[in-house]
Formats: C-alpha cells, structure tokens, sequence
C-alpha cells in the first residue's frame, strides 16, 4: 500500500455515522481464526480501482458506549461485499459507492494496527489528509486564476482589454490574494507535521482557506470568461464539483469552526 503497488480505498463514512467516528456500527467479530464484517458504508471513493479496501469496524464498545474502532484490509472482491454505485452530479476520476458488508470473512493477519486502537490509528492520517486536501484545490484555485488573468489579458470589448476595468481586475486580486493566504497556511501545516508537531489545528485552517478561497477563485475566474466559463472548451466549469466537495469533505467547514472554536479560542464544546 506505501509503495503504491497496490491499490487501496478507504471506507470509514456511514449513513448515520460521517462526522461523528464515534458512531460506527459497522462491525467485527472474532470468528476462529479471523473476523466477520456486517454492515454498511457510505460515499466509498474509487473501490472500482482499488484492490482492497481499509475499513474501519466496531470491535467494542467502551464504557461511554463510543465504538472502539480497529482496521482491516478487505479485498475488494470478497465474498459478502456488495457495492452499489452512487450517482454524483460531479466530473471526477473517482466514482463514489455505498458497500454492504454481509458477514465478510478476513483472516486474522489482515487486522491493521492493534485490536481497538483504531481511533487513534485512523485520525493520526487525518491531518496530513487535510493538508493534501489544501493542497488540492490551492492548486485549483492558482489554475483558474492563470486561465483567467490570460482571458482577461487577451478578451477585448470596445479596443480594450476587459482586464483594464476594475469590475474584472479587483476581484481576481482578491481571489489571488486568498489563494495565496490559503497557501501560506498551508505550508505551516505541512512543516508543523513534517516536524512531528502537533498540526491539528493548522491543517483544520489550511483546509477551510483553501476550500474558500478556490472556491472564490474558481467563480471569478468562470466570471470572468462570461458564457465560455461555463464552456468545456476553457476547462473551468467542471472543476466546479470538485472545488465545491472540499467544502464538504474529508471535514466539513462547520466541524472546522467548531475545533476552532473549541481548541483554539477555549469556547465550551457545541456538539
């Protein structure tokens, strides 16, 4: 899986249980020498591609009744694994499913980590998931501006070009701007982790500048080309899906704020 030789998926979401980890229902149970999956996930990216999914199960409860969590390695043509194709209204390289886990044997030596410490196992890759994801769409965000200084460079109506009128030229300044705050953060995230420092709080921020800020980037530059932005010729319009699901995933902003919130500021836990 490190040296990509093979290919994995990760399936952790579920219907009732997306932000909130503590809820999974989906379980293992000890069986001779192996485990049986039961249950069901949701919103799986690109298992068509993968040959073996990580999926994260309830192996206990603890005495808070939270789900102690563990990992296993499933291959992704097992016997009992279903997967249903969800339709997406998004132009993406990945297709999303939802996987029904109906009493899948695994052997013992396919349990990742230790027995009940998945919690801890799956959120040490969640920041460094959130700085990728930063990365992402900054990179998005300076590709819409590219195209779109150049359109605005190039584009004349009445002998000058469109550029010239502050309406264009003011907010591509400020969608550069954000882009290039969002960047900042998240080279910070990815130093304080590289450093083995705590980045939590960093990553978090650097995932919510740059979902905003590619976001912002992307309508101005699809503005900007008036009707030929939503044309698939000038390769903006399709990108819109994507820049939006990182408002969304793999946090969604509000969980972010609340983090903050809570982490940062010291304000009493919400939820």
């Amino acid at each position: 899986m490190a040296s990509g030789e093979r290919r994995i998926a990760f399936a952790i979401t579920e219907p009732d249980a997306g932000s909130n980890a503590h809820n999974i229902s989906t379980s293992a149970v000890s069986d001779g020498d192996g485990y049986r999956l039961s249950g069901t996930k949701y919103f799986i990216s690109g298992v068509d591609q993968s040959d073996e999914i990580l999926v994260v199960a309830r192996t206990g409860t603890d005495e808070r009744g939270r789900a102690q969590l563990s990992l296993f390695i499933v291959e992704s043509d097992a016997p009992g694994l279903v997967k249903n194709l969800i339709p997406v209204e998004m132009v993406s390289t990945e297709k999303q499913f939802m996987l029904f886990f109906d009493n899948v044997f695994v052997e013992e030596n396919r349990l990742l980590g230790t027995l009940g410490d998945g919690f801890r196992q799956v959120f040490s890759g969640l920041n460094p998931e959130r700085i990728t994801s930063a990365a992402v769409v900054n990179g998005i965000g300076l590709y819409a501006l590219e195209k779109a200084a150049r359109y605005a460079r190039e584009r004349q109506v009445w002998s000058v070009p469109i550029g010239a009128h502050q309406g264009i030229a003011h907010p591509l300044a400020e969608a550069k701007i954000q882009v290039e705050l969002a960047r900042l953060m998240t080279s910070k995230a990815a130093w304080l982790f590289d450093q083995g420092h705590d980045a939590g709080e960093a990553a978090n921020m650097a995932k919510f500048a740059a979902a905003d800020a590619a976001s912002f980037a992307l309508d101005r530059a699809i503005q900007t080309h008036g009707g030929n932005g939503l044309a698939s010729e000038y390769g903006l319009a399709d990108m819109w899906g994507v820049v939006r699901l990182f408002r969304l995933a793999p946090i969604s902003r509000e969980m972010i704020l609340n983090f903050v919130a809570q982490h940062s500021l010291g304000l009493p836990k919400s939820y």
